[in-house]
């Protein structure tokens, strides 16, 4: 059996009429689009996002004991008393500040205080004296706040006030200014 032939369909050969057919009906279609759409639309490009940066590694403070104090404790070893940390000079690196004084078995020995910084490479160093040893000060009340070191002072009036007694108490503060530290007193020094 003989199948009969199919007609050629008149819309399987394109003439530049269907092209020119097609093109206006698009064009009709988003001219259509601008009037019929709502009225307040906006539309706004955005960028797409710069991946963020991998934060910075968080700068440690200087370990208060992996550095050579410039005291003269003879046979007897440093002592810690205080330290704290915090940054003093703002540059993103926190400073550690430790108050310190030879180790005695009785007395009340002198303290110094000492800032200690990190640097990018190498190892840590003391790089400033807010009080040093020979002013024969007892440091308490010690902390860092806000790139500031405060501290309680107890002094002697006299070279013959014993040691072990104090009789004078000072507040200062420490604030890191046209590089260098500025010492400032919080309260007028008077006798204990």
């Amino acid at each position: 059996m003989q199948h009969p032939a199919v007609p050629e369909l008149a819309h399987t050969h394109t003439r530049p009429i269907h092209w020119l057919a097609t093109a206006l009906a698009v064009a009709a279609v988003v001219a259509a689009s601008s009037f019929i759409g709502p009225r307040n639309a906006t539309a706004a490009q955005t960028d797409s996002p710069e991946p963020a940066a991998a934060p910075a590694p968080a700068a440690t403070a200087p370990d208060a004991g992996s550095v050579d104090y410039p005291l003269q404790c003879g046979t007897a070893e440093p002592d810690i008393t205080h330290h704290a940390t915090g940054d003093l000079d703002r540059d993103g690196r926190p400073e550690t500040v430790a108050a310190v004084r030879c180790k005695a078995g009785s007395g009340t020995p002198p303290h110094g205080i000492y800032v200690i910084t990190q640097p990018h490479t190498g190892e840590p160093r003391v790089v400033a004296t807010l009080v040093d040893p020979d002013e024969r000060l007892t440091v308490t009340d010690f902390a860092v706040h806000d790139a500031t070191v405060t501290a309680t002072l107890l002094g002697y009036s006299a070279p013959t006030v014993p040691s072990c007694c104090p009789d004078t108490r000072e507040k200062a503060a420490w604030k890191w200014k046209d590089q260098s530290f500025v010492r400032s007193r919080q309260a007028a020094a008077h006798s204990a």
